[in-house]
């Protein structure tokens, strides 16, 4: 062998022992969670976490989602397991996954561990939180530097979308409803976040929480210039009890999103900056006058809505 050869195959040796490291990760349950080498094959369990680690260019090793992931539009052909409450872990293990990245929430935790699957928890509320996670999914996949550049250009495209805002969308107070319930996103969510940076009023306070579920009257008293809500709440929404009165559906300023823009709108992921996106088309459409309705009727997906 010759000394170029030789050399080659010292680092090719170097990399496969750099390679093969372990990783360790405190999620956010407090946990640490070793992996013995970057995983190969990936379980994700909640859209946002799918979405990063397709972003961060590993959609390749997704060998299975939960059933409401579906961007990109490659993850819809993976095998469905099923949702935060009815995951199918049989189906999960005979997949032999490397790690299973799911939400705190998730019921199936104690039984996977259980059952010696590694499993990394992450739950983001907050934009810090996205920004974290999105650190973590990184740094599982061994390409920390990837998350900053991801990181900078959803940060900047928020700034674009609240810098062509006009002056008189930045004054508007907001309702925004992510459930029928009603729960609202708060100041303290991420919706609630990028609301603030487009310059909105959000009406619900961040001591209340990122999604507090409201007594309907708060909404009345608070009165809001413009509501911001999904296709499938927004029918009877001027039915509700004294909301007839309030300014926004008075003047016909509700923005109601169809389930592709939803989808796009409650996951805190990479597609934020898209998010930021729809809500200032809202908040403009707003400032001009009464807001059109979506042309598209509302048809809940197969397996139902989370």
């Amino acid at each position: 062998m010759t000394l170029p050869q030789l050399l080659a195959t010292g680092l090719l040796a170097l990399a496969g022992l750099a390679s093969a490291a372990p990783i360790t990760i405190k999620d956010d349950r407090g946990a640490s969670v070793t992996l013995p080498d970057t995983p190969r094959r990936i379980v994700s369990l909640l859209p946002s976490l799918t979405e990063t680690v397709c972003e961060l260019g590993d959609c390749a090793k997704l060998v299975g989602v939960d059933r409401f992931s579906d961007f990109p539009a490659s993850v819809r052909a993976l095998p469905k397991l099923g949702g935060l409450d009815d995951t199918g872990v049989e189906a999960l293990v005979a997949l032999k996954p490397d790690v299973v990245l799911l939400g705190v929430s998730a019921r199936v935790i104690d039984r996977l561990e259980a059952l010696g699957v590694k499993v990394i928890a992450l739950e983001p509320r907050s934009m810090a939180d996205v920004q974290r996670v999105l650190g973590k999914v990184a740094q599982v996949l061994g390409k920390p530097d990837d998350a900053r550049r991801i990181w900078n250009r959803i940060d900047g495209a928020i700034s674009f979308s609240a810098q062509q805002l006009p002056p008189a969308a930045r004054t508007l107070s907001v309702y925004y409803e992510v459930d029928a319930a009603p729960y609202a996103a708060g100041r303290a969510s991420f919706i609630g976040e990028i609301l603030d940076r487009l310059g909105a009023k959000n009406i619900v306070p961040p001591e209340l929480g990122p999604f507090p579920k409201l007594n309907p009257e708060f909404v009345v008293r608070a009165d809001p210039q413009l509501i911001m809500v999904g296709q499938r709440s927004a029918g009877g929404l001027p039915q509700r009890p004294g909301w007839a009165g309030i300014r926004a559906v008075k003047d016909k300023k509700i923005c109601v999103w169809v389930p592709a823009e939803s989808d796009v709108l409650v996951r805190p992921g990479p597609r934020m900056g898209e998010a930021a996106a729809l809500m200032a088309r809202c908040l403009r459409q707003a400032a001009a006058g009464p807001v059109p309705l979506p042309t598209t009727p509302f048809n809940a997906p197969a397996g139902g809505m989370r």
